[in-house]
């Protein structure tokens, strides 16, 4: 399964599987992000604790808090890392 990200306006959008076979080749490509304010994994299959790595990472880094899209596995990441729906650190 091929793992895309675009930007589409003020959304990041992510298809495909977020593992860790496919953070190392997006990485690249988000180091460079600007005027993002939200997150779409409405077309992401499934994510890994890697994913769940990048996703928090860049959301911390660009300040973003919306996050829509449950694909499978991040609600039991957020769960066991305590993150909240935006993948901050939980109160």
């Amino acid at each position: 399964m091929t793992t895309t990200v675009r930007q589409d306006g003020d959304a990041l959008v992510f298809s495909g599987a977020l593992d860790r076979a496919a953070v190392a080749g997006l990485w690249p490509q988000l180091r460079k992000v600007s005027g993002v304010r939200r997150i779409d994994l409405g077309a992401v299959a499934l994510v890994d604790s890697a994913g769940l790595a990048l996703l928090a990472r860049v959301c911390a880094s660009a300040g973003i808090t919306d996050v829509t899209g449950e694909p499978t596995g991040l609600a039991e990441l957020r769960n066991a890392y305590r993150l909240d729906r935006s993948l901050a650190f939980a109160s």
